[in-house]
């Protein structure tokens, strides 16, 4: 597995059924402390909601995840939310559905469908974009040779997670693991340059 799928805007969609209003929220996200900032975004925005449900997905493997009925009977909102989110085959995702109840029990099926369509509809207003799984290396070196180092990042498609440039230098890089053994052999290549890989 060398890329994966996920989505880097916020969309919101409405769905009703018998008087019940739902609003879903997709958000990318890419850590727990993500979601719950953006969970705490959504409930301060509809503090008199009935149920704020929830599920997402986390990684580049997709092996975090989580899914909320918030009170819905067990199996009702989470699970059919994150269905929706499998079904796109994303990961570092977020959706969060609001229901304000309308009066009518729409029973588990109604839930089941009302919580499956408005994550549905949701996603369908955002596009899936394809993302390279990267492999994180820790680069040290001085600043004479920082052109060097700059122009194998650019040109093997890495990405600067993090960099602290003095005399001395210290960069945090992400390679794409299509080309991670190319790479490395043209970082290796350059005089003064130390490298360490970092751990997942």
């Amino acid at each position: 597995m060398e890329v994966y799928f996920t989505i880097d805007k916020t969309a919101v969609a409405e769905f009703k059924d018998r008087g019940s209003k739902f609003l879903a929220y997709a958000f990318p996200v890419k850590t727990p402390e993500a979601v719950k900032e953006a969970l705490a975004e959504v409930k301060k925005e509809h503090p008199k909601a009935t149920h704020h449900c929830y599920a997402w997905r986390l990684g580049t493997g997709g092996l975090q995840f989580r899914a909320s009925d918030d009170g819905e009977p067990s199996g009702s909102a989470g699970k059919p939310i994150l269905g929706q989110i499998d079904s796109k085959q994303i990961t570092d995702a977020l959706i969060v559905v609001v229901r304000y109840f309308g009066g009518s029990l729409l029973g588990v099926p109604g839930l089941i469908n009302a919580y499956k369509m408005s994550a549905a509809m949701v996603l369908q207003l955002i596009p899936v974009i394809q993302k390279n799984i990267e492999v994180k290396y820790h680069l040290s070196f001085d600043y004479t040779i920082m052109n060097d180092v700059m122009m194998v990042v650019k040109q093997n498609n890495c990405t600067v997670l993090s960099q602290e440039l003095q005399l001395f230098c210290e960069m945090e890089i992400g390679i794409p693991k299509t080309g991670e053994e190319l790479c490395l052999l043209r970082l290796k290549d350059i005089y003064g340059l130390s490298i360490t890989k970092r751990k997942a």
